[in-house]
């Protein structure tokens, strides 16, 4: 298990990198999968990780688990290593659209502040 002061640490990088609220991360997740045949229930929407951060986001600190906190560590340095893609030369517009929709899926909205 992490150490007290590596799990604050980690609690808000997370919670940074997240910026989105749960019930965006939860809405967001079931228009993602929603086609025009059928809705999936709304606690199967979206890819497993997640699930996993609509999950964490819903937990104290407290009650993390290991899993929990390896899922952090995972969103966090996705989030991070696409920041400093932001920095780089103007995409295209539908490559900039399908990263913003990826990012969004783990609950990063990189058009917020």
């Amino acid at each position: 298990m992490t150490d007290a002061l590596e799990l604050d640490a980690l609690w808000e990088d997370f919670h940074r990198a997240v910026n989105m609220t749960s019930q965006e991360l939860a809405a967001w997740l079931r228009v993602r999968d929603a086609d025009e045949n059928a809705e999936p229930l709304p606690e199967e929407a979206g890819s497993p990780t997640g699930q996993h951060v609509l999950a964490i986001l819903q937990k104290r600190r407290t009650d993390l688990t290991d899993d929990d906190i390896r899922v952090m560590y995972r969103v966090v340095d996705t989030v991070t290593a696409q920041a400093d893609v932001e920095n780089e030369p103007e995409r295209e517009e539908p490559e900039e659209t399908r990263r913003r929709h990826r990012l969004m899926t783990i609950g990063h909205d990189p058009l917020r502040p």
